[in-house]
């Protein structure tokens, strides 16, 4: 137990709580981190156990939270009592309640409690995992804890785990190792002069893809966009046509990117007949699981990823539907020589007599720096099990069809997609027809709802119409909260119909 009289055993002799310390230098003392530190704990523990209790959206306006702090820091130092007391009253007040179990909108992130605990150590830690020297723990949890992902997902052992920020860094990472395969001549000097290439995926993928493109050089004339078929996943056949016609007109194939869980409908593209394609041009093949991919963990609905296990590249974010506090990407590679050839410079400050024995972290990517964000994964993975996960995921995806049904049950209302994860995008279709006015009557249902406090969700547009969409993915979602969701949109809805009802 965190005493006093415990750090006093462990504290050098001038370190020691109660002990003079001058305030002008040093770090805040010992005692008063212990008793802030248990303050804190105690407020976080109080928060994760009543978040629900809270308004999801906040009652706020633009440049609100801005007006209420000082426009610049101070002369001197504040006292941390004041400054939590701020974080009380005026920051937790003005936030979006991520991690409230009526939280659905994007695609639900939620940190457990596991999870927590891990980014509370990992923040007192403070280590740089960039060489296996500079953390070792560090480097080779990162081994062992994307590789035990792996395994639970079902992927073959040739794939080679490392942890990045978000999904946009990871996409962006595997098409720069598409590159040095596509395009080895430009390793030494650069892009110039060469023939033109091509990246493809869905007009339903993430924005990612096209941004990680032009921040690679290609341009906006590097992305294609290949159309989808009516359940939102890509045209495999526009896809085989699109890539024919570029290589006759003198384009080069770099890489396609098959998305498993899009962002406006959370649709699966065809991954096994979209490989074959990529093969047949000698394309590398990355699959966007950021969303999707831990759906494989649960034996019944890994047939829905199949073929991403012949892909070259995989994202998936245990920070999206894995209960890992944000930022968690998993970037899998079966080509990691490729990776780090893009991206490897080694200087002499960083060389090491371990080098070629032990694997480098900071060859994988843009960033030097390193968060330890394998010890949060490292947490969830052993507090929930294999098991545990799949209990979780699965009572997910039956909360998405329960309330697929309630919506295609109701008058005036229907499910615009079809529903194979924990998300839902459906709409109110009115009387006065299903056009502008329609899309305008959604709009205000969903800031009805969301005013309200009781739930957050938020809108795609689907087939040229707006739909709203509802992503269960919170590890403390109930069937409440949703059956809370629904009578809210309802209620909405009816404010629409009626608006002398008042909702």
């Amino acid at each position: 137990m965190l005493t006093p009289e415990w750090l006093n055993r462990i504290l050098p002799d001038d370190h020691r709580l109660n002990a003079p310390a001058d305030r002008s230098v040093g770090d805040l003392p010992a005692e008063e981190f212990l008793r802030l530190a248990h303050e804190t704990a105690e407020w976080m523990a109080e928060y994760l156990a009543s978040v629900g209790e809270r308004a999801v959206f906040p009652n706020t306006d633009p440049g609100d939270i801005r007006r209420r702090l000082p426009a610049s820091a101070p002369e001197l130092g504040e006292a941390m009592d004041d400054v939590l007391a701020d974080f009380r009253e005026v920051i937790v007040p003005g936030l979006n309640h991520w991690n409230h179990p009526a939280f659905f909108g994007y695609f639900s992130v939620s940190a457990s409690g596991p999870g927590v605990l891990g980014e509370m150590l990992a923040a007192v830690l403070n280590v740089n995992a960039m060489t296996w020297r500079s953390s070792p723990a560090a480097t080779e949890l990162e081994d062992v804890v994307t590789d035990w992902l792996r395994q639970i997902m079902g992927l073959p052992e040739d794939f080679e785990g490392v942890i990045n920020d978000t999904a946009s860094s990871s996409t962006m990472y595997a098409l720069a190792a598409a590159r040095e395969l596509r395009y080895p001549e430009a390793h030494q000097g650069g892009l110039f002069g060469c023939p033109p290439g091509r990246v493809y995926a869905s007009d339903q993928a993430h924005s990612s893809v096209e941004k990680g493109v032009m921040a690679l050089g290609f341009g906006r004339d590097g992305f294609r966009a290949i159309g989808s078929d009516s359940e939102f996943r890509m045209d495999v056949e526009a896809l085989r046509a699109a890539m024919r016609a570029d290589v006759d007109a003198g384009v080069r194939p770099i890489a396609v990117v098959a998305t498993a869980g899009t962002t406006s409908t959370a649709s699966l593209d065809p991954i096994h007949e979209i490989g074959q394609v990529a093969r047949e041009f000698g394309a590398w093949l990355h699959v966007d699981a950021a969303y999707g991919g831990p759906a494989a963990i649960v034996p019944e609905f890994r047939p829905l990823l199949r073929g991403w296990e012949q892909a070259d590249s995989i994202v998936v974010n245990p920070h999206k539907w894995l209960f890992t506090p944000i930022d968690c990407s998993v970037l899998y590679c079966r080509r990691p020589a490729e990776l780090v050839r893009a991206f490897s410079i080694v200087p002499e400050y960083l060389t090491a007599p371990d080098e070629g024995v032990t694997r480098n972290l900071m060859d994988y990517g843009v960033s030097l720096g390193r968060r330890f964000r394998s010890l949060k994964l490292w947490f969830v993975l052993r507090y929930f099990g294999r098991q545990g996960l799949i209990d979780r995921l699965r009572e997910h995806v039956r909360l998405a069809t329960d309330f697929a049904g309630w919506v295609r049950a109701a008058p005036h209302w229907e499910v615009v997609a079809p529903v194979h994860l924990g998300t839902v995008v459906y709409r109110f279709v009115p009387e006065l027809g299903n056009g502008e006015s329609a899309d305008a009557a959604n709009h205000r249902i969903l800031e009805r709802v969301n005013a309200s406090g009781d739930a957050f969700l938020t809108h795609t547009r689907v087939g040229g119409r707006i739909a709203l969409r509802l992503a269960i993915g919170n590890v403390k979602t109930s069937r409440a909260h949703v059956e809370g969701a629904w009578s809210a949109l309802r209620a909405a809805a009816e404010a629409e119909v009626h608006p002398a009802s008042g909702a």
